[in-house]
């Protein structure tokens, strides 16, 4: 298995590990596959892969034709915590998006320099190519070389990008074609919950904390019924991925916003949509005051 499947393996297994003892399950308890996954936020192939890392320690088994059941109880559990295989992908992808937003970066560059200047090799370079890819942060130039992506990277650039926000994010609720889905959002607000209860957020990958913030905003965005406003909202996420990664290391923001979107999502449950639009103007505003305090200067 190469060495990020492990992390997401081992990540996965500790997340799952968090939950039973929050739930405070018993043993026998059945560990579903497919709940476990819409609370994590991923499918179930790697949420079997890591209940089966879980077998080989000895706290879950495998029932053929009836899944894992916990073997231990919770309160067995406390001090269990599955050390991380380190990864010399994570760290590159670190460094490359740490000195782009230092400005220690030009905005193109080859695979040759990234080399280089890390001192890394072929495979690891272009796993973390790949990945950077994937999030949206660079592309593969026509020629050679690779390309970060547009980013809002001034004041000037992140004060616009939420004031357009704030224009139309309020405005999804209020559409007359606005259709709320009760399963995703009670999903949602069961993936929050989860990493609200979490007990140490700083080592939740900041990936999947801006994975959650930007489906939060999406979704309603899908919920609008209006591809133009899904389009708009995704455009924002691209744009602000690379300036806001950094900023999910302030755990006191991260658990602001978190509760935020609960509240909001309670509001759209409960069918007050003029106060589901009412608070994501809020959340809006105050999210850029706490962005503004961080962001790259004009």
């Amino acid at each position: 298995m190469a060495r990020s499947s492990s992390q997401s393996r081992h990540r996965l297994a500790n997340q799952i590990l968090d939950l039973i003892r929050n739930a405070r399950f018993e043993p026998g308890h059945h560990l579903r596959e497919q709940a476990l996954g819409d609370l994590l936020g991923v499918s179930r192939s790697p949420i079997r892969s890591a209940l089966q890392l879980l077998c080989e320690l000895g706290v879950v088994e495998a029932r053929r034709n009836h899944g894992f059941f916990l073997l231990k109880p919770f309160d067995a559990l406390q001090r269990l915590e599955l050390e991380v295989p380190s990864s010399a992908d994570r760290d590159l992808y670190d460094q490359l998006v740490g000195d782009r937003l230092r400005g220690h970066l030009p905005a193109s560059l080859t695979q040759s320099e990234i080399a280089q200047r890390y001192s890394v090799d072929r495979v690891v370079l272009m796993r973390t190519l790949a990945r950077l890819a994937e999030d949206g942060l660079i592309a593969r130039n026509k020629g050679h070389g690779w390309t970060f992506l547009p980013m809002l990277d001034s004041r000037r650039a992140m004060a616009s990008s939420y004031d357009f926000r704030r224009v139309i994010e309020p405005a999804l609720f209020l559409v007359p074609t606005f259709k709320a889905d009760p399963t995703a959002l009670s999903r949602a607000r069961a993936h929050h919950l989860y990493f609200l209860s979490h007990p140490d957020l700083s080592t939740v990958d900041a990936t999947a904390l801006f994975d959650t913030d930007a489906s939060f905003h999406e979704m309603f965005a899908e919920f609008s019924g209006n591809a133009f406003f899904l389009q708009a909202i995704q455009q924002q996420n691209r744009l602000r991925r690379l300036l806001e990664f950094n900023s999910y290391g302030n755990l006191r923001r991260v658990r602001d916003w978190l509760r935020e979107h609960v509240a909001i999502i309670d509001t759209v449950l409960a069918g007050d949509l003029e106060r589901s639009s009412t608070m994501m103007r809020e959340h809006l505003t105050a999210a850029f005051g706490k962005a503004d305090s961080t962001a790259i200067s004009d």
